[in-house]
């Protein structure tokens, strides 16, 4: 009975590792960058691959390279990360109804691996999934990326200096990459960019608080403000239809 049970968790933790072979695939190029970037922004190697290592949230990464670079503070880098990421209480509420009874501990450690694609493809894999499974997704997703974005650090150190100083305008055009996608399935995420760069932009020109607080204050005016603008919309087409 107790070999049947291991045979079965190591079959699971091996399906994991293949599912998550094209997430390991996916995250070479972006973790690569974040390395680049990383050096560029003046952290060390130690450093990117820690913050890797605890964070793994590419988008929470990137734009704590951003802050870091205007000399944020802490405090605002960690309420724009939550913002970020608070889609995750939807995911990992979702994902709790699909992952078979498991003790708190194992929930706790293969939560920390739960990111959009780990998500993907655990939340549509057939059936239920086990800790097994998911132990083995995201090891060999959270693998790819702190190794990678290691090797990307070193590729940079290795670059001209002039090509390195010009790597922080790659990070607009990472933001820019990352936005245009949504913005072709979503027209509420044009009008949320539109509103929050013209609150940040105000924000900054009338100095009336830090960067890292016009950031997460505009991030939280734009997303009520445009709630509201289509909320109202709705009720409008309703009552009119």
């Amino acid at each position: 009975m107790i070999t049947t049970t291991l045979v079965k968790k190591q079959s699971s933790f091996l399906q994991g590792l293949q599912g998550g072979i094209s997430i390991a695939i996916g995250y070479l190029p972006v973790a690569l960058t974040f390395g680049l970037l990383s050096k560029s922004t003046g952290l060390s190697l130690s450093e990117t691959v820690l913050m890797s290592l605890i964070v793994f949230a590419g988008a929470s990464q990137y734009i704590s390279l951003s802050l870091l670079a205007v000399g944020t503070g802490v405090i605002e880098i960690i309420f724009t990360t939550f913002i970020v990421n608070i889609r995750h209480f939807l995911m990992s509420a979702s994902l709790s109804e699909k992952v078979e009874d498991d003790s708190l501990w194992k929930k706790a450690l293969y939560s920390f691996g739960l990111t959009d694609e780990t998500f993907t493809v655990a939340s549509t894999k057939e059936g239920t999934v086990n800790a097994g499974y998911l132990f083995g997704l995201m090891f060999i997703s959270y693998a790819s990326w702190v190794v990678n974005s290691g090797i990307g650090y070193v590729i940079g150190a290795s670059l001209p200096t002039t090509v390195q100083e010009s790597m922080g305008i790659a990070l607009y055009a990472m933001f820019i990459g990352l936005l245009i996608p949504s913005l072709k399935k979503h027209r509420r995420v044009l009008y949320l960019a539109v509103v929050a760069a013209i609150l940040n932009s105000l924000f900054y020109a009338t100095q009336m608080i830090s960067t890292g607080w016009s950031i997460v204050l505009s991030t939280l005016v734009s997303a009520m403000v445009v709630e509201l603008f289509y909320s109202n919309f709705v009720k409008e087409v309703d009552q009119h239809g």
